[in-house]
């Protein structure tokens, strides 16, 4: 038995723990719990825990549905929100299969396999995520807008705000998880917030990014309020993004730091940046996973619509911060498609697939744009060499398609289920009457 599940048997016994709580995440990104009692822990850490993998989102038709959860000691944490005395506390898990092979469905066995890639090529993944959504008076109903807590702006402070208070606790219950926070604020839209995670390899972000929803839905709860990661909830309001800020490092220096280059930014680097924006499209169906998330890229602003990079420039697909001096390790650059709702797992997987293959490959990198690209016309982005993102899911499916870095990324089994379940959203929206058709076109049709 190593130190870590030591650790963990030792820690239930003395913070008296009940339940605990075995967390894992469907192929879509949505969070999967099953509590065991402690007494079964033991036995769960030396040969995992079976349970039917068929009734899971993406995991397994019914005549393979046997699988394994085996819990990571490393991810042990007492749950806040629950009574402390007698205690909960959560493990993410690993999915086998029964042979004992790595389950292909599980997300977190897709981001494993292609940071191990990284590993292989001497680099690891750090990513630090800027994590927006909405807080609202009324319980979220189908086909009704409900209120947001506020009507505050950008940066705004407001005395005895719902918001300043729910990220008082919020932060307070992430930091007493181990889950570290380096930014919060109000954001543009009325009862928009953002919470920024500090930079932590890019698997430890993952579980925290999971965890960081679970947190904010209860306090938010707690509060007598709700909160919603929907990217685009309505339609004059700012989408909920989840800009990512991400670096490789080699050991202890950070190989997208060079002294010498233009802007401090290396050659790896530059390839890295190159791989996002060669392989962007095919990527965008998973980073913007929801018929929803189009409406957020669509709408100008801050979100991404098309192709290109830039030193400070927010209208960008990829933003290269300005560089801190006499901080080497802080060199990185930003990617602003994703959006809250992605699941983390496989977006940081995919966005690193398309960095590495820039490298590998040496891609040539474009020159970056300065202006806000939504203030140019057409022809003049077509003039820079500046492509659109996909427009919709649809295009965005379409592009996945035929992606080989996409399909070796998620492996056969994540990469059709994911596109079966995608085209079936799409046709299902297609499908859809909406109110701005009935309210344009019913009176005078």
């Amino acid at each position: 038995m190593d130190k870590q599940t030591e650790f963990v048997l030792r820690a239930i016994e003395e913070r008296d723990v009940r339940f605990v709580r075995m967390w894992f995440t469907d192929v879509l990104g949505f969070l999967k719990s099953v509590a065991i009692a402690p007494a079964e822990l033991e036995g769960a850490f030396a040969e995992g825990m079976g349970f039917d993998g068929s009734a899971v989102e993406g995991f397994a038709r019914v005549y393979e549905s046997d699988m394994i959860a085996h819990p990571d000691p490393a991810t042990f944490q007492i749950l806040p929100w629950r009574d402390s005395k007698p205690a909960t506390a959560r493990m993410f898990c690993d999915i086998s299969m029964p042979d004992g092979s790595p389950s292909y469905a599980d997300p977190r066995y897709v981001l494993k396999r292609a940071l191990g890639k990284a590993a292989d090529l001497g680099f690891t993944f750090y990513t630090h995520p800027e994590v927006e959504f909405y807080l609202f008076k009324d319980p979220l109903l189908p086909g009704v807008t409900p209120e947001p807590v506020d009507h505050s702006g950008y940066f705004d402070h407001t005395p005895q705000s719902t918001g300043s208070d729910f990220r008082r606790k919020a932060i307070t219950m992430l930091e007493q998880m181990g889950i570290s926070v380096e930014f919060s604020h109000h954001e543009a839209g009325p009862g928009q917030q953002e919470i920024d995670l500090r930079y932590a390899d890019a698997l430890s972000t993952a579980d925290n990014i999971m965890t960081f929803r679970v947190v904010v839905k209860e306090v938010a709860l707690s509060q007598g309020i709700h909160a919603s990661f929907m990217p685009k909830p309505a339609t004059d309001w700012p989408g909920s993004a989840m800009h990512t800020h991400m670096s490789l490092f080699e050991g202890d220096n950070n190989a997208f730091y060079d002294a010498s280059a233009e802007n401090h930014l290396s050659k790896v680097a530059r390839h890295f940046i190159a791989g996002l924006l060669r392989h962007a499209s095919e990527i965008s169906a998973v980073t913007n996973q929801y018929v929803n998330s189009y409406k957020r890229m669509a709408g100008g602003g801050e979100a991404p619509s098309y192709v290109c990079w830039g030193r400070n420039n927010r209208s960008a697909l990829v933003r290269v911060p300005m560089y801190k001096p006499n901080k080497a390790s802080s060199a990185r650059v930003e990617l602003r498609s994703i959006d809250s709702a992605a699941n983390p797992y496989l977006a940081f997987a995919v966005t690193l697939a398309a960095g590495l293959a820039g490298i590998e490959g040496e891609y040539e990198l474009p020159d970056g744009a300065e202006d806000d690209v939504w203030s140019l016309t057409e022809r003049e982005r077509q003039a820079l060499g500046i492509a659109p993102l996909p427009r919709n899911l649809d295009e965005a499916i379409r592009a996945m398609e035929s992606s080989e870095l996409v399909a070796e990324t998620l492996g056969d089994h994540v990469f059709d289920f994911f596109l079966r379940n995608k085209r079936a959203e799409f046709a299902e929206y297609r499908r859809q009457v909406t109110p701005q058709e009935l309210e344009r076109l019913l009176p005078v049709l």
